[in-house]
């Protein structure tokens, strides 16, 4: 790496004539500056990123200690470097709350009132239990049986043809019909499990506007369980027989009889955990309170009730079991929900949101001149996805998710950037404001709060550069995002690449996965670097000793190079509205709407931090702010409402789209178009 490094010196004195042309003779200066400390270049990225992305930052999850570690270690590496690290009240840290989960508190009650008077009470936490991902308050309704309360055109299933849901009490089976089997509309060949989702099924509900869900457990599953381990018991009892045959061969020597008794032990062991098993199995086992998340938005109270407390129910009112119901779906293949005569419901649902403050780590490099309060922002977000869950593409890992490229390296990338440009001699035109944003992988909320409540004027904010996941690179390909979102970037980066040796993939998209959507929002230029995504993307296995850090040093390079050139210019980069957005993975089959969802909002619906140029949203005279309360006549608490409202139309279609905006309820047309790819 040394010798490579002092072969990069000597490139770096050698600027090209197109280098030369672009950035003019202030470009000497700075690979002069560049050139004298190369030398510690690599261990410092190193120590960035193996500090930020070791276990004691605990994958530098919200609410971790972890997290508040990673925010002092960049405080300390931005007033090392000679930031203004008081920018924000006097410290670097521009702090705010979000929702991290749900806890329980009391009341939690539910009574049934049957055709006859009579009144059935469960009890908490034997029958019945709050759900984490409804809301918390008071209910009362007729109670109908949804089924599984699955809505599909493809199969075509629809739990809630006929029945009328709103204002009642919804029970809800979990699941999908005919599991296990190999044929069917919901057979396992047709992928059907994402219309079981816990979410969507709520979802589906509260679209029509249902006073409570209460859901219970299939059948199917829990005898399914006792199936496999009453055939595992047999299994452990077979080899229990084979090992004792092993202990009856007399003329086995002492080593082979010991391994004989040892084989025994085990298989005997062995038996008993499974035979213990099945006796302890809740074949009917209620969901513990956090299973399923928290929702963000408005919903409605969800509860959890037993077969045994359903069945009371369902057979008064139908004459069958909840098994048998089951049966009848699968030969069938519809759905049989009904209205449960004479049926009424009453209860509460008390839990409270957890909050826990996060901050941005904002660090501040002033400028020099008539421009100097003009702002460049030089971004990277230092979160990550903690031990999992959230986020994680690990299912049901609890190990310590490093992040090491996503995204210590650019972390470690804007940090090296600030030591440059802060050893300066020659001060800056314009102001440069390096912003550590947390909350990225809930949704970009650390700089939709920056946005939301700047500590510079937004107006006066001319460019923002962002850097997120750039320590994989691969033979010299780098793709940056944003490139058409002003005239001057193709020429600048054009020119800093080819001084680096860097392949661009070049995408004009100002809209896409990362921080810099919620700048182009506020209408400026903005370009986003990544060296692209990877197997170890959102799992464990993203760690330190898997980084290209003269990859990332190449990338500190260029993003140096472009930061001094905005700086330096006379005019500020024009902002241009580039229609489409840009994705990372794959997209869906969604029409295409253009909606930028604010998720650092807490309104009651669907919040808009903005809409996308020339989409249908803004064609609708939607906007920024905007808070979707209506989707063709479904109501929408939050995102999962609006996106499985939008799932049922098709392009071409128009749509009546009713929004809060501000005090005022505003309704408005909107013809959605072919999904983006």
């Amino acid at each position: 790496m040394r010798g490579l490094m002092m072969l990069r010196v000597k490139q770096a004195i050698r600027p090209t004539a197109a280098a030369l042309s672009i950035f003019g003779l202030g470009f000497l200066g700075l690979i002069s500056l560049r050139a004298a400390d190369l030398a510690d270049v690599d261990e410092r990225l190193v120590e960035d990123v193996k500090t930020l992305a070791s276990d004691e930052y605990e994958g530098r999850g919200v609410g971790t200690e972890g997290l508040e570690k990673a925010a002092e270690y960049i405080r300390g590496k931005f007033e090392k470097a000679g930031l203004d690290v008081t920018a924000h009240g006097g410290d670097p840290f521009q702090e705010f709350e979000i929702t991290t989960g749900a806890e329980l508190t009391s009341p939690n009650t539910l009574t049934f009132r049957g055709p006859d008077g009579e009144e059935l009470e469960p009890g908490f936490e034997v029958d019945f239990h709050t759900c984490s991902f409804g809301d918390a308050g008071k209910f009362s309704g007729e109670v109908v049986f949804a089924g599984y309360g699955i809505e599909s055109e493809d199969p075509a299933y629809n739990s809630f043809e006929g029945l009328d849901v709103a204002g009642k009490v919804v029970i809800i089976v979990r699941r999908n019909p005919q599991q296990g089997q190999e044929e069917g509309l919901f057979a396992v060949a047709h992928g059907a499990s994402r219309h079981a989702a816990l979410a969507t099924k709520v979802s589906h509900a509260f679209q029509r506007e249902a006073a409570a869900v209460l859901f219970v457990n299939d059948t199917y599953t829990g005898l399914h369980q006792r199936e496999q381990l009453q055939q595992a018991l047999v299994e452990a009892e077979q080899k229990v027989l084979q090992a004792s045959e092993g202990l009856v061969d007399s003329g086995a020597s002492a080593d082979d009889a010991a391994e004989a008794r040892e084989t025994l032990d085990g298989a005997v062991r062995h038996y008993r955990q499974v035979r213990m098993m099945l006796q302890d199995l809740n074949a009917d086992p209620l969901m513990d309170f956090g299973y399923g998340g928290t929702r963000v938005g408005k919903s409605l109270p969800v509860m959890h009730i037993t077969q045994a407390v359903c069945n009371q129910l369902l057979e008064t009112s139908t004459g069958q079991t909840l098994a048998e119901w089951e049966a009848k779906v699968d030969e069938t293949g519809k759905p049989h929900s009904t209205a449960l005569a004479g049926w009424t419901a009453v209860g509460e649902t008390g839990l409270r949101a957890i909050r826990v403050p996060i901050a941005n780590v904002v660090g501040v490099l002033e400028g020099e001149g008539p421009r100097a309060d003009e702002t460049v922002v030089i971004g990277a977000h230092y979160d990550h996805v903690g031990r999992g869950g959230v986020g994680s593409l690990s299912p049901g890992s609890t190990e310590i998710h490093n992040g090491a490229d996503d995204n210590a390296s650019g972390t470690a990338a804007l940090l090296e950037v600030a030591r440059r440009l802060a050893a300066r001699e020659e001060k800056l035109p314009r102001r440069v404001v390096f912003i550590a944003f947390t909350g990225e992988e809930r949704g970009l909320l650390g700089s939709a709060h920056y946005v939301r409540e700047p500590i510079f004027p937004l107006e006066d904010t001319i460019a923002m550069i962002n850097m997120d996941m750039v320590g994989r690179l691969e033979e010299d390909r780098l793709t940056v995002f944003g490139t058409g979102t002003s005239p001057a970037w193709d020429a600048w980066i054009d020119a800093a690449a080819e001084e680096e040796g860097l392949v661009l993939a070049k995408k004009p998209e100002g809209f896409g996965p990362s921080d810099h959507s919620s700048f182009y929002a506020k209408q400026i230029p903005v370009l986003h670097l990544f060296t692209g995504t990877h197997s170890d993307y959102h799992r464990p296995t993203d760690d330190w000793d898997k980084i290209n850090f003269e990859g990332i040093e190449r990338i500190a390079d260029l993003v140096e190079t472009l930061t001094v050139e905005v700086a330096r210019t006379e005019e500020r980069p024009e902002y241009v509205e580039v229609q489409g957005r840009a994705s990372m993975t794959r997209s869906g089959s969604r029409p295409y709407f253009g909606s930028i969802p604010d998720f650092s909002s807490d309104a009651d619906g669907y919040a808009l931090q903005g809409v996308a140029p020339g989409s249908p949203a803004e064609k609708g005279g939607l906007k920024g702010g905007d808070v979707i309360i209506k989707f063709g006549g479904a109501a929408i608490g939050g995102l999962d409402d609006f996106d499985l409202a939008l799932r049922k139309y098709t392009a071409g279609q128009e749509v009546e789209v009713v929004v809060r905006r501000g005090a005022e309820e505003v309704t408005v047309s909107v013809t959605l178009a072919q999904p983006r790819s």
